[in-house]
């Protein structure tokens, strides 16, 4: 199979938000960031699909394996080939996509996490990074950009945790800081159980205001020169947003179902986006 192919249609059947993100670049820098965008469906599946901690580590050490190959120019999955014909033109370096990898390795070793500081070293693996990386591809003259893309990430990633508390419950996963469960007086039994309650709703309007609070950061860190090439960044905000307040307005109901946008939706914010930016 074309290696390409391969992770177009990986991307595609993900459903993401980050595929409509990527509709209107160009053929080039589509393949490299649908290559990246792969890479890290494939890492994160080998968590989220294996239920055996130790094949789930030893998929992950192959792929780091499979990361130096790409280095090396002789990968043998056809996401790590993919991602090896585009680091010739676009700056992959390894120790980025080794570090997405140990963002990956944390859900094997911490299902929960004390404060939001270490949350956050979390959220930097599995988002920031791929944020950083992502910049790159898109272009970007004022490195500024950079920390832009850094706290976007950072949003992106609060927003998931958000959206997905109650599947990650289910997981046996909580990325609720502990901390701040204990400060709101929402026992982890609550989650497990499903159960809604003032408490709640205050805790996850403090999850909120926080994650608009990066994305406010985010944009405002965000160079004019740089506007344009990162437009992919602003559309996948827009989708990101727009979930984000759709949640609240349903009242925070994450434990017992997910909230999400249709196709036919995202291509409308993509496409506003895009022309607006």
């Amino acid at each position: 199979m074309d290696p390409h192919q391969y992770c177009q249609d990986k991307a595609a059947a993900s459903g993401s938000s980050f595929y409509y993100s990527f509709l209107f670049l160009p053929p080039e820098r589509r393949r490299a960031i649908t290559a990246l965008y792969a890479f890290c469906r494939e890492v994160d599946d080998v968590v989220d699909e294996c239920h055996d901690p130790t094949i789930a580590q030893n998929k992950l050490d192959w792929w780091r394996s499979e990361v130096a190959e790409i280095a090396g120019g002789h990968p043998s999955h056809p996401v790590g080939q993919a991602l090896a014909e585009v680091a010739q033109d676009f700056d992959l370096p390894a120790e980025q996509l080794l570090e997405i990898i140990d963002g990956m390795q944390m859900d094997l070793q911490h299902p929960r996490y004390p404060d939001f500081r270490s949350l956050q070293l979390y959220c930097y693996r599995v988002a920031s990074v791929v944020g950083l990386l992502s910049a790159g591809i898109f272009g970007y003259q004022d490195r500024q950009t950079l920390k832009y893309a850094h706290d976007l990430g950072m949003a992106f990633q609060l927003t998931n945790i958000i959206r997905d508390v109650g599947e990650d419950v289910q997981r046996g996963r909580i990325y609720l800081p502990i901390e701040e469960l204990q400060r709101f007086g929402v026992p982890a039994e609550d989650l497990f159980e499903a159960r809604y309650g003032p408490a709640f709703d205050e805790l996850m309007e403090f999850q909120y205001q926080r994650a608009q609070s990066f994305y406010r950061k985010a944009f405002e860190q965000l160079p004019a020169i740089d506007r344009r090439s990162q437009r992919p960044g602003l559309v996948m905000a827009a989708i990101y947003r727009t979930l984000l307040e759709e949640i609240r307005r349903d009242g925070f109901k994450v434990l017992d179902r997910r909230t999400s946008l249709t196709p036919l939706r995202k291509i409308w914010l993509a496409g506003t986006t895009w022309i607006r930016a």
